[in-house]
């Protein structure tokens, strides 16, 4: 019997993880975190409804927390097996793990020190650094396209998502002794097919199932050069004042200083000053630069004829702070500057210093170029929010908020239905996840009406039998 639990990413965008078994073989594809604000808080309500040293194995589809953050806690609760990842994945988890752990213990730490001046109990830390470590050491690199036993009866390929740098759909060969072997896709988060640096995602295989993301499935995106051109706009209008890119630290800050490193070269920068406000997002964008023959031929070649050999290099005027005393300086500049900082939804990092300086001045523009989920601070000011709390204190909101649709790491409406209707062979049946609501139930009712699959969308905790 094959049978699929969706314990995150069912009717939510955050949260990814499903639970594969294959007769006595358990597979836990992708553990992620569930984001939103206050993370010690998140955290110790946040609970993994399966046993941690039952897992056979990890499959990790890119290394975003929303699909990894929770892997420091699986270790600590006892799992002791592999978890396969693309070397980009592991490079990329050794930061995003670090970091979102020390955010953890200071906000734990903080939220202590609250419970103790209140006579209340403290809490103990749910995981810590030496978890951490424990998952980089369990992560087993699997190249692309290389098919690998990882148990009885199971298979597995990695394929080239196209959404951040070693990102994969994770298609599976599963023998349950039953007759064929049962061949499953899970598509990670697809790539836009339009952003550069990335690749497109790379042709599906002939399967029986389809795990398919649909946090865009209810629109389409802004069109790219009419992205761009708005993005022109936005610093016209700017000028003047400050412009506040709230970006998270894999993929769209690296897509953001390739676009504004074209503008550059085009003439369309001057005046203005960039600055790259996030140790993180900075130590990334060097692993980037690390696995250059993954990125797309046409934007390297972009890179060559300017003479960069690096995404910083193409960007003269960008300026890198490392620590926090260069970016608390740049509160005493009030016009001709970018500043790119995580976290992309305004959950923590350096971005909410510079919103407590600037919100409330309408001078400042405020550009996002994401999704921003539920319960976040960026989903409130992208709904128009007129009064915000930072720090635990209120804000008027007075900077101009945009959002640049086109600058997405997903695929859309459009893209999902030519990603599905390229797989060869019969119909696969397909399972909506990583999306809310609304975003699935738009594209469960398109996809049955315009490609004549059978669609269901898993509810949290659903078990579903792929084959009896």
């Amino acid at each position: 019997m094959i049978t699929l639990t969706c314990h995150g990413a069912a009717t939510e965008v955050t949260g990814s993880r499903h639970l594969l078994t294959v007769n006595d073989q358990r597979v836990l594809l992708d553990c992620g975190m569930h984001q939103g604000r206050d993370l010690a808080k998140r955290l110790k309500r946040d609970s993994l409804p399966f046993k941690a040293r039952q897992l056979d194995a990890v499959v990790l589809s890119h290394a975003h927390l929303d699909h990894s953050g929770a892997l420091p806690r699986l270790l600590r609760r006892g799992y002791r097996g592999p978890i396969y990842c693309t070397g980009a994945t592991l490079n990329l988890l050794a930061v995003l793990l670090k970091d979102a752990c020390n955010l953890y213990l200071k906000d734990l730490e903080r939220d202590n020190l609250v419970r103790k001046r209140r006579g209340q109990k403290t809490q103990n830390p749910v995981y810590d650094m030496e978890d951490v470590l424990a998952v980089l050491e369990a992560c087993q690199v699997v190249p692309y396209n290389l098919a690998t036993a990882i148990g009885p009866g199971i298979t597995l390929t990695l394929l080239d998502a196209g959404h951040i740098l070693g990102a994969a759909m994770v298609h599976l060969a599963l023998d349950d002794g039953q007759g064929a072997p049962l061949r499953l896709l899970f598509s990670g988060d697809i790539g836009n097919a339009d952003s550069p640096l990335m690749r497109d995602p790379a042709p599906r295989p002939e399967v029986d199932w389809v795990m398919m993301e649909s946090t865009y499935g209810n629109r389409n995106h802004r069109s790219y050069p009419a992205t761009l051109a708005e993005l022109e706009t936005v610093l016209e209008a700017a000028r003047g004042g400050v412009v506040l890119v709230p970006a998270f630290a894999v993929g769209r800050t690296q897509e953001v200083l390739f676009q504004l490193g074209c503008f550059y070269h085009q003439g369309k920068l001057t005046g203005w000053h960039v600055v790259l406000d996030s140790p993180m997002a900075i130590e990334v964008t060097q692993i980037y630069d690390q696995w250059l023959e993954l990125m797309d031929p046409e934007d390297l070649a972009m890179l060559s004829r300017e003479g960069s050999a690096t995404l910083e290099a193409f960007l003269p005027c960008l300026h890198l702070t490392q620590n926090t005393d260069e970016s608390m300086g740049l509160n005493r500049i009030n016009q001709g500057l970018i500043i790119i900082a995580g976290s992309g939804m305004c959950n923590g990092g350096r971005i909410l210093h510079h919103l407590k300086h600037r919100i409330w001045d309408d001078r400042t523009h405020l550009l996002f170029t994401g999704f921003q989920a539920r319960g976040t601070l960026g989903r409130q000011l992208v709904e128009g929010e007129k009064r915000v709390k930072l720090f635990g204190q209120p804000y008027a909101v007075r900077a101009q908020v945009h959002t640049l649709g086109g600058f997405s790491a997903h695929a859309d409406q459009r893209q999902l239905l030519a990603w599905l209707a390229d797989f060869p062979g019969p119909r696969p049946k397909v399972l909506l996840v990583h999306g809310e609501e609304g975003a699935q139930l738009a594209l469960k009712a398109t996809i049955e009406a315009q490609l004549g699959h059978q669609v269901a969308i898993p509810e949290p905790g659903q078990t579903r039998v792929l084959r009896s």
